[in-house]
């Protein structure tokens, strides 16, 4: 697994920073990161690598949250363009945004992100639903909110993430 140069830390929805905790057997794991100043999170079984950005290969036809794909270590990569996804335009990738390589339903899927954050474990009793007031756009991609000391994390359903129809929005840029 690539490692950035900051371990994330641990923390948990229920006891504040754990910095040496271990995998907890009574908690879900996952990977926080952010968008702009909003924080996600994915289920850390799902993350098999953190990258820092690298130039990618665009390919023609693609939706425009598709940036393009890499190749890692032979495995052809498409990288998914998440503040895109989430109808908030393009990411200005930079050497400090990082690619998040989970695996959906089989396929490697790359992530883009601002930061990765920490590792928080939270007690699955205290995910709360996503509100369904206009629930479209990127709320479509949620699978829940947890609330980690004084921030809320959106928990990113990845089975969803590439199976939901593009938002008026994305097909409008």
């Amino acid at each position: 697994m690539s490692v950035q140069t900051k371990t994330p830390n641990t923390r948990s929805a229920d006891a504040g920073w754990e910095p040496d905790a271990a995998t907890s057997s009574d908690g879900t794991q996952f990977i926080s990161f952010t968008i702009g100043d909003e924080s996600y999170g994915v289920d850390i079984m799902a993350v098999r690598e953190i990258k820092v950005w690298s130039e990618i290969t665009r390919l023609p036809e693609q939706p425009d949250f598709v940036r393009g794909v890499l190749n890692l270590r032979g495995a052809i990569v498409p990288i998914v363009d998440l503040r895109c996804r989430f109808g908030q335009g393009l990411t200005e990738a930079t050497a400090l945004h990082v690619v998040i390589i989970v695996q959906i339903e089989g396929q490697l899927v790359g992530l883009l992100a601002d930061r990765v954050s920490d590792i928080v474990t939270v007690d699955p009793a205290k995910i709360k639903p996503v509100p369904k007031i206009g629930q479209n756009g990127k709320s479509a991609f949620l699978s829940g909110i947890v609330s980690i000391e004084s921030e809320l994390i959106a928990l990113i359903d990845l089975s969803r993430l590439l199976t939901v129809p593009e938002t008026p929005m994305q097909l409008a840029s």
